[in-house]
């Protein structure tokens, strides 16, 4: 049954669409907050969980990043079904950042993250950017191990004071484009 299955989800129907109207975007924030609780239990405790989620992931915070900062946030769907998503930001130089990529753990290790991680670069592209960088926790083996296989270097080890007594300690990694 687990062979058909993996056969199933690998034929899957892999859709990331721009995000455009309010009621996806919702959704996204909903998503994000599924996804928080799910992925970062044992790295970063549950208050901090729930205050990053609040400060950078929540349908307010979305919404701000979109209409004041330039971001521009992915769907990604398997089937109709909203599992993923991306939040890229195009910087004033050569670089793009790549501010949010999740995914849901029961949609991990189907080569999806690697379909986001092309879209993300053909972002990046097609706003003639020439690299591609993003802050990871450093405790996150799997992610970090996700970047460091399609080609990310750590370019830096930073630490930042989020408020509320909490930090960031994260990698900042980078990919260059050719």
């Amino acid at each position: 049954m687990n062979v058909l299955r993996c056969f199933m989800e690998r034929f899957m129907a892999v859709e990331i669409k721009k995000v455009k109207y309010l009621p996806e975007l919702r959704k996204v924030a909903e998503l994000a907050d599924v996804i928080w609780h799910e992925c970062f239990p044992g790295i970063i405790t549950t208050a901090q969980i729930d205050y990053m989620v609040e400060k950078f992931q929540s349908l307010e915070a979305m919404c701000r990043q979109v209409e004041e900062q330039g971001y521009t946030y992915l769907a990604v769907y398997t089937d109709d079904d909203l599992c993923g998503y991306i939040g890229i930001k195009p910087e004033n130089d050569e670089r793009l950042f790549l501010s949010k990529l999740y995914l849901r753990s029961d949609k991990r290790g189907n080569g999806i993250a690697s379909m986001m991680l092309d879209r993300v670069v053909g972002e990046a592209e097609a706003l003639s950017k020439t690299s591609v960088y993003l802050t990871v926790n450093k405790h996150n083996d799997r992610a970090v191990g996700v970047y460091r296989h399609r080609g990310f270097e750590v370019t830096e080890s930073i630490v930042t004071d989020i408020g509320n007594g909490f930090v960031m300690d994260d990698f900042v990694m980078s990919l260059k484009l050719e």
